[in-house]
């Protein structure tokens, strides 16, 4: 890993090792350029200069080579930091499939924290050493701004929407945590942490409880939980039967609408479907659900889609669903 620019703390993630090369590269080449102009102005300034017996420069009809030259290499090298900054970007949006999934949500002045298996924070992040972590996030009132300088990294938290944020923490330790946009008079206190352990600190630390005698609830069994409180499973009937779509196998396909429109049943769809169900109506099914907007947080949004996401059908659901599929889809 190279070494970190002496005003930034020390990269602590694959991805910062990769933005310090790319910023020392273009930082390079600037101070060479810079260098070189400064020198050849001073240099041509002197030997060109205005003096007796020689007041006018002689002209010159151009010189090709020099010209195309001065074309091409510019080009050339601002196409190498485009397409390494392209290639850089594209990696730090793109999570692997193995990353573990943590859910932020931002508040007014506080970073909320859910983990999947149950485990709760508040201004702190407790990640494993050598393993990506995924962060799905979003706000409560205003912009914010996930912000860990020693990963190079910062998210916006939107209201209303989810961002998508991963890293992977190469050696264990704490790294402050900040917003970088300006939520309200408390902004400069909206601090925290982000600490990696060694995977098995981390197991250790996942499997102790959040406070003293407080038990442990999954998302998946909250979400399930809240699922029955609200009487969604009254329509949404894993056997089919109900008066809504069976949720089971829905995140991540391609679900038809009423109005002949195709849309991937991402985290954001599923949350629309839950605050704002009119919005997109599947085909074949009345716009009937209510609004459950104003009834449940942004924590139990998560719950839920978390629980969803977690739903296998039936065997004999699966098999008409695969029956029904044209033989050529089957093969």
């Amino acid at each position: 890993m190279i070494q970190s620019l002496p005003l930034l703390p020390r990269a602590a993630s694959t991805i910062a090792g990769n933005v310090d090369a790319l910023f020392s590269y273009i930082l390079g080449v600037s101070l060479f350029f810079a260098t070189l102009i400064a020198v050849l102005i001073v240099v041509f300034a002197i030997r060109y200069r205005r003096r007796p017996g020689r007041e006018l420069a002689p002209s010159s009809a151009g010189n090709l080579p020099l010209e195309i030259g001065w074309m091409v290499v510019p080009l050339a090298i601002a196409m190498t930091m485009f397409v390494w900054g392209a290639s850089v970007f594209v990696a730090m949006r793109s999570p692997p499939d193995n990353s573990l999934q943590v859910y932020v949500v931002g508040r007014r002045w506080m970073w909320k924290v859910q983990h999947v298996e149950g485990k709760r924070e508040i201004d702190s992040l407790h990640v494993p050493v050598g393993r990506p972590v995924k962060l799905t996030m979003t706000s409560e009132d205003v912009i914010h701004s996930f912000y860990i300088p020693a990963f190079r990294l910062k998210q916006d938290a939107v209201p209303g929407r989810y961002t998508i944020l991963w890293f992977e923490a190469t050696k264990a330790g704490r790294y402050h945590l900040f917003c970088a946009e300006y939520c309200g008079t408390q902004h400069s206190r909206m601090i925290g942490d982000i600490v990696a352990l060694e995977p098995a600190e981390y197991q250790a630390w996942l499997a102790g409880e959040s406070a003293p005698g407080a038990g442990t609830v999954s998302m998946v069994d909250a979400g399930q939980d809240l699922f029955n409180q609200l009487g969604c499973a009254t329509c949404h009937k894993m056997d089919g039967e109900g008066r809504g779509p069976i949720l089971a196998g829905v995140p991540g396909s391609h679900v038809a609408l009423a109005n002949g429109a195709t849309v991937v049943a991402d985290d954001s769809y599923l949350r629309e479907s839950i605050l704002d169900p009119q919005a997109k109506v599947t085909r074949g099914f009345q716009p009937i659900m209510p609004t459950y907007k104003g009834l449940v947080s942004e924590d139990q949004l998560l719950q839920l889609i978390e629980y969803i996401k977690s739903l296998q059908p039936p065997a004999r659901v699966a098999q008409a669903a695969q029956g029904a599929q044209p033989a050529a889809a089957r093969e």
